[in-house]
């Protein structure tokens, strides 16, 4: 699946900034994107990775809050990995509200 872009929700507004993320080595999800409005996530996409879970996690976190999506899936590992492609979502969402607050 590595090289197939899976849109998990609608896609994004034409003008609407998508943040790009590229997780650390040892994940399936080679790149994430995402748009985030007014602190909810509108729009979620994983290059790569296992498309059944990422478009179920997607499909899930549409419309919540990133502190809700931050608090239940911050962590998540797989297999024996220290990392997986939601916490790696995470990992971007931290980046983007750190930087948000600093502007």
């Amino acid at each position: 699946m590595d090289n197939v872009q899976l849109h998990m929700a609608s896609a994004p507004a034409p003008h609407t900034k998508v943040e790009h993320f590229i997780p650390e080595e040892g994940v399936c999800t080679k790149e994430i994107n995402f748009v985030v409005d007014n602190g909810n996530i509108d729009y979620v996409s994983f290059v790569g990775g296992c498309e059944g879970n990422l478009k179920a996690i997607a499909s899930m976190i549409e419309g919540m809050h990133v502190d809700f999506v931050l608090d239940r899936f911050s962590g998540i590992t797989c297999g024996s990995k220290s990392t997986s492609c939601v916490d790696q979502l995470c990992h971007a969402l931290r980046e983007y509200m750190e930087k948000e607050q600093s502007e």
